[in-house]
């Protein structure tokens, strides 16, 4: 009797065992916002190499992520919009008053590589420049939509802009658009238009219109392993990752 309760005891501590050497070895489930994928991504190598594991990471807009986790997906991390990350902290989904920020972009406009860049550094320019245009596209579930149509209002040109506006799914497809030449202008953030390819940035928006767009993080409420979780939202606001921050279009 007692051997078999060694025994058992064994196979239980070596159940224990490998159980703990599974989850060390599975990759960290990140959930983040198109608008700091090339941040992220420039910084996951390192971390990778460093820590000995793998990130997995699905990026989306932060309103599509906000229903993603609502949904029930599964995360270790998530980085979003600050209010995005609130939205699920609120629900539970992320320890309340725990997000971390990571930076903050602005709104700019890019154009297809090799036309003429427009002038839009004032709020007349600007205005003359998408009364001139063809079409404007950008992202009817994107974080900054609010800030622009609230733009085109403060100009007295929301009416004509919508006539002619081109909302998509997703800065990628509003990127594509203009790349294929159905939209003359790509508005949405600074982040997201410098690695476009096919697309140059012509400039944040006017200084009276500029909002900013705030990007947090945080450790999942049921993550798998939050301490490899944190690590990774701690290489992302280390002080070596500054320059790479604001190599993409972002800032502290």
């Amino acid at each position: 009797m007692r051997a078999l309760r060694i025994l058992a005891m064994v196979a239980v501590v070596g159940l224990v065992t490998l159980t703990s050497l599974t989850a060390q070895q599975a990759p960290v489930r990140v959930i983040a916002s198109n608008g700091v994928k090339t941040f992220v991504d420039a910084l996951i190598p390192a971390y990778e190499k460093r820590s000995g594991r793998t990130v997995a990471i699905t990026y989306g807009t932060s309103s599509g992520l906000v229903k993603d986790i609502m949904g029930g997906a599964a995360f270790d991390a998530v980085i979003a919009t600050a209010e995005a990350v609130d939205q699920v902290a609120k629900a539970g989904k992320v320890p309340a008053g725990a997000s971390t920020v990571i930076g903050h972009s602005s709104v700019g406009l890019g154009v297809r590589q090799g036309t003429t860049k427009p002038a839009a550094k004032t709020a007349a320019e600007l205005k003359q420049t998408l009364l001139a245009s063809r079409a404007v596209t950008y992202a009817g579930d994107g974080a900054s939509r609010p800030h622009i149509e609230a733009m085109f209002a403060q100009l007295g040109i929301a009416e004509a802009v919508k006539a002619k506006a081109i909302l998509e799914q997703g800065s990628v497809r509003s990127i594509a658009r203009v790349n294929a030449g159905d939209a003359d202008l790509l508005i949405t953030l600074v982040s997201e238009i410098l690695p476009a390819p096919g697309i140059e940035l012509v400039g944040p928006l006017p200084a009276q219109f500029r909002s900013d767009v705030t990007f947090a993080a945080a450790v999942g409420a049921t993550a798998a392993d939050p301490a490899a979780a944190r690590a990774l939202i701690a290489a992302l606001v280390s002080a070596d990752a500054t320059p790479v921050l604001r190599q993409k279009g972002l800032e502290r």
